[in-house]
């Protein structure tokens, strides 16, 4: 009888909504997991390496700048050194050296020493008794590059040579002056040794002009030669001139992200390189939270959508069960409540109302945005363009202009005659001629130009992709002609003229300050011609 009390209760369980619902939610919560994960990884990915790639980028470029300006410093106090007054070259050996061996603070930007060669290669004085030996090739072309090959100090620390040329009065080559630095050098490059990128990363300085790296982090690289093509294919690219960041695998078999910047003073180039396992640490870290919020979300999920419908499903389990108990006898047979309009309904009813009226304000709102935005640009009297914006207009002309090789030309005019209409007739006929001005232009012109009212009696045409002054002309005549058919105003006709003034890009300017003005002297020179010939 239990048996049978369970596999009821157990059947019954299986076809009640509150199952199914939850059933189905559970399925969505676990397939809704698994594209979190698939999406959030890929998303993570690649916003992540976004991310570190430009970090790192920004990283490379800024110790890039510091290494160029420490390199353009050295080459700076050398050459300024070699331009000072010193005892000539051909001075005693001595006083060449306590000449060198007394500019201390120079001194401490070339630790390894001064040394002054003659143009034969021989030394001529140095600022120590221990001068180190220089690549005799690089002294023979006479440091046309400035900079050395790096090489080791006989002491075996890596060290890099520069050298100012100190000429002759005649413009010849008296004497070479070299200074020497070791490469570790704390106001070098030691600290691109010493310091880190992220946790385990670290930066390389490379001499592709060489083939070796100047400095790196690992010292085992230092003066080593490049990796032979194929090892690094984003080092091929860089030596290829690409500089940027990206993913790439070293030649020691270590994914990592790098990003390349350029040292232009010594023709080098610096890397910054992480591996990619401590760039993807936070979305490692993200994936774990996931995976252990996926464990637990659909427990308190389920656990709350369980309560909210017992909660929501109240009043029809009562119903159902008052339907039993008038189907078994236990009670009155009474009508159940029937609910016809709900919240839910008046919700819905309230809204598609509120939307109504939100949707009326909106289109008023937006045809006022549109009256508003006509009258910033556009004369209220004759619908012209106003000065605003045939500013912009020229501006792109000018964007266009300079883009495509392609000129255009600026018409600036001025109504003649135009004052005794508002004197003799009154403003209402002045507004009435001006529109007649404004109609006679655009007629004048093609719909591709721009017509234009700058304020009062003044008019501006940009003529697109007219380039002769001829051209500009016979529109300009077009114009006279037709602002000159008479106008019935007060009790008779009236002609109104054009004073124009042409401007045609490039010829008479580049900018819109130039051709504007060019414009405006040709109007008035016009207006005085006119007046002169009255």
């Amino acid at each position: 009888m239990d048996r049978q009390h369970l596999m009821a209760k157990w059947d019954k369980a299986k076809h009640s909504i509150i199952t199914q619902l939850m059933l189905f939610v559970l399925a969505v919560v676990v397939v809704g997991v698994g594209l979190r994960l698939t999406i959030l990884r890929t998303v993570l990915n690649d916003d992540v390496v976004a991310l570190s790639s430009a970090h790192q980028l920004a990283i490379a470029e800024y110790a890039a700048r510091d290494v160029d300006d420490k390199v353009k410093l050295r080459l700076e106090l050398l050459t300024g050194l070699a331009a000072m007054t010193a005892p000539p070259p051909g001075s005693p050996a001595l006083q060449l050296s306590e000449w060198l061996a007394g500019h201390r603070v120079i001194l401490s930007f070339f630790p390894a020493g001064l040394t002054l060669y003659g143009p034969d290669g021989t030394i001529l004085g140095a600022s120590n008794s221990h001068t180190a030996a220089i690549d005799p090739i690089w002294l023979a072309q006479k440091a046309k590059n400035p900079i050395s090959k790096p090489f080791r100090l006989p002491d075996g620390t890596p060290a890099l040579a520069f050298a100012a040329p100190i000429h002759t009065p005649q413009g010849g080559l008296a004497a070479l002056l070299t200074g020497i630095t070791p490469i570790a050098a704390d106001n070098f490059l030691g600290p691109i040794q010493e310091e880190s990128v992220g946790q385990t990363g670290n930066f390389l300085l490379v001499a592709p002009q060489h083939g070796l790296f100047v400095a790196a982090g690992d010292p085992r690289k230092v003066l080593a030669p490049l990796p032979r093509p194929g090892l690094n294919p984003l080092h091929d690219r860089a030596m290829a001139g690409y500089r940027g960041a990206g993913i790439t695998i070293n030649a020691d078999g270590v994914e990592e992200l790098s990003a390349i910047a350029d040292i232009p003073t010594a023709g080098w180039f610096l890397v910054a390189r992480t591996p990619t396992t401590e760039a993807m640490q936070p979305v490692r870290h993200v994936v774990k939270l996931v995976v252990f919020g996926s464990v637990v979300v659909p427990i308190v999920v389920l656990g709350a959508v369980l309560t909210i419908l017992l909660y929501v499903l109240r009043p029809l389990r009562q119903s159902a069960k008052q339907l039993h108990q008038m189907a078994s006898g236990e009670s009155m047979i009474r009508p159940l409540p029937v609910i016809r309009d709900d919240e839910v309904g008046e919700l819905a009813k309230g809204f598609n109302f509120l939307l109504g009226v939100l949707h009326d304000q909106e289109r008023a709102l937006l045809e006022t945005q549109e009256n508003l935005r006509h009258m910033a640009h556009h004369d209220p009297l004759t619908g012209l363009p106003n000065r605003a914006m045939f500013e912009d207009r020229l501006d792109q002309a000018l964007l266009r202009a300079e883009r495509q090789g392609q000129g255009f030309a600026l018409l600036y005019m001025d109504l003649d005659g135009f004052k005794p209409i508002n004197d003799q007739c009154g403003h209402a006929a002045g507004d009435t001629m001006l529109r007649h001005v404004a109609e006679r232009l655009l007629d004048s012109v093609r719909k591709s130009d721009t017509v234009a009212r700058i304020g009062g009696d003044e008019f501006a045409i940009l003529l697109d992709e007219v380039t002769a002054p001829q051209a500009a002309a016979l529109v300009a005549e077009q114009c006279r002609a037709n602002v000159a058919s008479p106008v019935f105003l007060g009790d008779r006709d009236w002609s109104i003229g054009l004073s124009i003034g042409i401007a045609c890009y490039p010829g008479d300017g580049k900018s819109a300050g130039e051709l504007l003005r060019h414009a405006d002297n040709a109007m008035y020179q016009a207006k005085k011609c006119i007046k002169a010939a009255q």
